[in-house]
């Protein structure tokens, strides 16, 4: 279970010069905030930030965004990156819902969900990072090709994920319901803390890949 009570926690992300304050007014800017034209990639639900900064330092032509809406766990992830120092990682204390009023048209080059909360009743559904809803706010976002690309161990959540795919107007570009046993998309996975856990107990990954 995710820690959400770490003393100062908020204090140091205002003070961490990784993390972004007051978003929004970078909209439209973000290429700035790197000083570079290199392609934008963000992770909605970041956790502790492993799987991003693994990602950077694997991609340094590659900006990264992390963005996490629990103070105590993105805290985590800022400590982790004040030892590695890596220029291409920021982070972002935000509510997902918010993700247009932050980035613009066009901003952003792909998404990743790893693990996102299942929101297990019906009537929460429109919460799911994955949902139709949530589709549309990635639309605004991405630029022409940009892709969404979702891992879980969930099934329940995996299913209804695919089933809002293509009533959100969206394709599904690869799809596995195995991902360490599917030798193309497996090709280059990093995993994230909880792949590791999950995979380790013999849960198998589910990951689809999915353009407009």
């Amino acid at each position: 279970m995710r820690l959400r009570n770490v003393p100062g926690s908020r204090e140091a992300i205002a003070e961490s010069i990784y993390a972004i304050n007051e978003p929004e007014k970078q909209k439209g800017n973000w290429k700035e905030i790197f000083g570079n034209n290199n392609p934008i990639h963000i992770e909605v639900g970041m956790g502790k930030g492993r799987f991003i900064m693994d990602m950077a330092a694997l991609n340094p032509d590659i900006n990264y965004i992390g963005i996490e809406k629990f103070s105590s766990v993105l805290v985590r992830g800022i400590q982790k990156q004040e030892e590695l120092q890596l220029p291409n990682v920021r982070f972002v204390r935000m509510e997902a819902e918010v993700i247009e009023d932050v980035f613009d048209k066009g901003e952003i080059d792909r998404v990743y969900l790893n693990f996102s909360d299942p929101w297990p009743k019906d009537r929460h559904a429109k919460r799911r990072l994955e949902s139709r809803e949530f589709l549309r706010r990635y639309d605004q976002i991405l630029a022409e090709g940009g892709t969404v690309e979702f891992k879980t161990d969930n099934r329940d959540l995996f299913d209804f994920a695919v089933e809002e795919v293509e009533p959100a107007g969206w394709k599904i570009d690869e799809l596995t319901y195995d991902l360490h046993h599917d030798e193309k998309m497996n090709e280059g996975n990093v995993m994230t803390e909880y792949e590791e856990r999950f995979s380790a107990k013999g849960n198998p990954i589910c990951k689809y890949i999915i353009s407009r």
